[in-house]
């Protein structure tokens, strides 16, 4: 009587721990193949130097689950290219990614190595608890991989085109007088213009939380260094954001007067890491995510702080590093190629104690980078999987090695690529995400590239056309496709 009753009971528990599950981490099942519209792929090549951002739709509102919201574009959409073609647009692009790359590996093992501040120097010359919500645009044209967002600076608010980055915590923008900056957009920000500005005293919590500072005449200077010779240095400030229809006091905000590096275009940067300077934090934001658009196309999409992950979201653990609280890592449990997992140690995805390994999802960085032996594994399982596709007649384009000639064909299969995570998750890729044109002329190649170093990352290629959320307050990330 009881074993029956008993065996009912579990069997009940069994159903309903596996429906919230389900709902949590959604099972997706893996194809072995997926189709690439190439003729599409290409004629996005053509129009990229066309595009334009009128103000007409820089001022269009799209639609969203967030009152607090800024637009993101392609920085194509903002200046158009000043590239002959595209391949050069491609090479540019790429020789940038390097650039990010070796940044990212350089700060991390700058704080694995307990690298002293000094080390790092060199001269130095609030909202109601509500969603906010702000414009992405993708930031190729120009040979970079990032996205600019618009955000109103300053009261009266100075609307300005910033990078956005999930790599960095310190909010920054080029400020009159300026001794040395790079060619922006718009007019460089002049803080005596603002009301709102403030700068912060020397023993202030938020100068105190800066890895780098100095102090002059009881003013706050802050400098950051990104590890590919850009840097940023000035006085540290609060000023008002404005954030869609949203107004944030009391922003801390490095208003540069030397600044040098791969920021063309923009005003400054958004940090959107996971330190105390970055944005979310100073919101108080507890989630945020960002749909990151074609990076040939004119269209644009959302970033949102206080928007929850949907419930049919793929969702991965999020980790952090106790030796770097900028970084966010993912749990990845594995690859596969064609529906089939690679053989992979679960080690080479693994964060190890002291702060190294780990894969992290990066919106700067264009291109996936994998360690050696698993990019070789991955490479040679899609080879495999496409003996019947042409090779291009220079095999190799920069960073990539595996490159097709797919001049004359419209559509083709190729074998699918997927990530799989804990708990049996698996985001399957959109073979654009992955196999992308470099030139107008129909080479493609496989976009992911080995890397020597223990990191991996999640590039913002791969992530295309699907909205990321980070959920900081149950450590998740999710993935939800076309939801931009």
């Amino acid at each position: 009587m009881c074993s029956h009753r008993c065996f009912l009971i579990l069997i009940f528990f069994l159903a309903s721990h596996s429906s919230v599950t389900s709902r949590i981490l959604p099972k997706i099942s893996v194809t072995t193949s997926t189709t690439l519209d190439v003729a599409d792929s290409i004629l996005k090549t053509k129009y990229t130097s066309s595009f334009r951002l009128n103000k007409q739709e820089e001022q269009t509102q799209y639609p969203s689950s967030s009152s607090l919201s800024l637009q993101l574009h392609s920085r194509a959409s903002v200046r158009g290219t000043e590239h002959k073609d595209y391949k050069s647009l491609t090479l540019a692009r790429l020789h940038r990614d390097s650039a990010r790359v070796k940044s990212l590996t350089a700060r991390l093992n700058l704080a694995i190595n307990s690298t002293a501040k000094p080390d790092l120097e060199h001269t130095m010359h609030t909202t109601e608890q509500e969603e906010i919500e702000a414009p992405l645009i993708s930031g190729t044209t120009q040979g970079s991989g990032e996205y600019f967002t618009r955000v109103g600076i300053g009261n009266p608010a100075r609307e300005v085109y910033m990078v956005l980055d999930t790599g960095s915590d310190v909010n920054w923008l080029q400020c009159a007088p300026c001794a040395e900056c790079y060619h922006q957009t718009e007019p460089i920000f002049d803080p005596a213009s603002s009301s709102s500005y403030t700068s912060l005293s020397c023993g202030s919590p938020q100068c105190k939380a800066l890895q780098v500072s100095e102090c002059r005449n009881a003013t706050c200077l802050y400098e950051v260094s990104y590890g590919d010779g850009s840097f940023t240095d000035g006085e540290f400030a609060t000023e008002t954001f404005t954030i869609g229809s949203s107004s944030v006091d009391g922003v801390a905000v490095g208003c540069g007067h030397s600044n040098q590096g791969l920021f063309v275009g923009a005003a400054g940067l958004l940090g959107l890491g996971g330190g105390l300077l970055a944005l979310p934090s100073q919101l108080d934001a507890a989630s945020f995510s960002y749909c990151l658009v074609d990076r040939d196309s004119d269209s644009s999409s959302t970033v949102e702080f206080r928007s929850e992950i949907p419930p049919d979201a793929v969702v991965a653990p999020l980790l952090r590093n106790h030796q770097l609280d900028t970084f966010y890592y993912l749990g990845l449990a594995g690859i596969s190629v064609g529906g089939e997992m690679l053989e992979i140690p679960a080690s080479a995805f693994e964060m190890d104690e002291s702060g190294g390994g780990g894969v992290i999802i990066d919106s700067g960085t264009a291109v996936t980078r994998l360690q050696t032996v698993v990019y070789d594994s991955l490479r040679d399982a899609f080879a495999r999987g496409t003996t019947d596709l042409e090779r291009a007649e220079a095999d190799g384009v920069a960073m990539f090695d595996t490159c097709y000639d797919l001049s004359g064909k419209a559509t083709i299969e190729v074998p699918s690529v997927a990530f799989h995570f804990p708990g049996g998750n698996v985001l399957a890729l959109p073979a654009k995400n992955y196999m992308i044109p470099v030139d107008s002329v129909g080479t493609f190649c496989l976009a992911f590239a080995p890397t020597a170093s223990s990191l991996a990352i999640i590039g913002n290629v791969q992530q295309q056309g699907t909205r990321v959320g980070f959920d900081l307050a149950n450590s998740l990330i999710g993935f939800s496709t076309n939801k931009c």
